[in-house]
């Protein structure tokens, strides 16, 4: 009678551990599940945040204002260009004779008449090599292009 006793106690343990695993393991699936809704709701609000902003933001709207954007700093950068060859254009050679002359009147009066004993500054020019003469109709020729260029996107943005 004690001898089935504990028998019958050993599968009673050995069910109580057979019931506890099973328990563990519908806690873990069960745990799982949770996790998966959770995502699921996550994706759904995130879902209908990305859906909100589709709605609030037109691309083909954006796309055009960054177009119009684009042209009028093109436009603005075309001006400012235009704006500084007509100021070179607009400003006297003989400016800087007219700088160095008046250098030469506040130097005379801020040192006292001292200045008229130096020795006067030469004006020699420099010997010129032969590839010289060449640079001054180069830079002619790139500032030509340039105005071209500039004239091609004056009329590509006015189309």
């Amino acid at each position: 009678m004690l001898a089935k006793e504990i028998i019958q106690s050993r599968r009673a343990v050995t069910r109580i551990y057979t019931c506890k695993a099973h328990m563990n393991s519908v806690q873990c699936q069960m745990k799982g599940q949770l996790a998966t809704l959770r995502v699921a709701g996550a994706l759904s609000q995130s879902t209908e945040v990305m859906q909100a902003m589709q709605q609030l933001v037109k691309l083909p709207e954006i796309s055009k204002t960054m177009q119009d954007m684009s042209r009028e700093m093109m436009k603005a950068g075309i001006i400012e260009e235009m704006l500084e060859d007509t100021m070179d254009v607009l400003e006297p050679e003989d400016i800087e004779e007219e700088v160095e002359e008046e250098v030469e009147k506040i130097l005379w009066e801020v040192t006292a008449g001292a200045i008229g004993k130096a020795p006067a500054a030469v004006h020699d020019e420099l010997p010129t090599a032969e590839g010289a003469t060449a640079l001054p109709q180069q830079l002619e020729d790139e500032q030509e292009e340039d105005l071209e260029e500039m004239r091609t996107r004056l009329e590509a943005l006015r189309s």
